[in-house]
């Protein structure tokens, strides 16, 4: 059987343990979004994506979770050279984290104070690990972004911590060329988010039971 790390690398089909991996999916989509909005309303530094994002939604008037949903379908297209193919939680990626983020958004308020701002950062960044190793872990399919992750990984044997790094950092170049705002969360986001999901990764990734053999 091969190990949690890599068993996350590839998708299994929909038909297998249905009840157990798509509220997976969901949770960790929607925790996903969760974790981008607690991110911004922190204010100390957005991660680089979301830097990204808030480029694009300055220059566009568009809101974030709309921005986040075009986004995540124009990364699809980098998945062609990767020989990745989507699953069904490629699909509710694309959708439901750009929700999640504008309903997240629209009901929690802005702190003044530094404390609950530092919390809000922290937080954000160590639920947006698990909720990233929840969802991948269900294998029903990376989202776009992470489809580059794994991609990478599983055409290179590159590491997950150092391929995710690598990507950070590109995303955050661009996005603060748009106007994105940058500060210590970013540089943070980028050095711990690497490493944190491949620490949760193995233990919430599913894997097939082997039935016993008859004795």
């Amino acid at each position: 059987m091969a190990s949690p790390r890599l068993a996350a690398l590839t998708s299994a089909p929909l038909t297998v343990a249905p009840g157990r991996r798509l509220p997976q999916l969901a949770i960790g989509l929607w925790l996903y979004g969760t974790s981008m909005a607690l991110q911004i309303r922190g204010g100390l530094g957005l991660a680089p994506w979301d830097v990204l994002h808030e480029g694009l939604t300055k220059r566009t008037g568009l809101s974030f979770g709309t921005i986040t949903v075009i986004v995540g379908a124009l990364v699809l297209l980098c998945w062609i050279p990767l020989r990745q193919r989507p699953g069904v939680g490629t699909v509710l990626n694309v959708v439901l984290i750009g929700v999640a983020v504008d309903a997240t958004l629209a009901f929690l308020p802005t702190p003044t104070d530094l404390l609950p701002r530092i919390l809000l950062l922290t937080s954000g960044i160590v639920l947006n690990a698990l909720a990233a190793a929840i969802y991948i872990g269900a294998r029903l399919g990376p989202g776009p972004r992470d489809g580059l992750t794994t991609g990478f990984c599983a055409r290179t044997g590159t590491s997950l911590r150092l391929v995710r790094t690598v990507i950070e950092v590109a995303v955050l170049a661009g996005g603060w060329l748009l106007g994105g705002t940058l500060g210590i969360g970013t540089v943070l986001y980028a050095l711990a988010i690497g490493p944190l999901t491949q620490a949760f990764l193995p233990r919430l990734t599913w894997t097939e039971v082997s039935p016993r053999p008859a004795s």
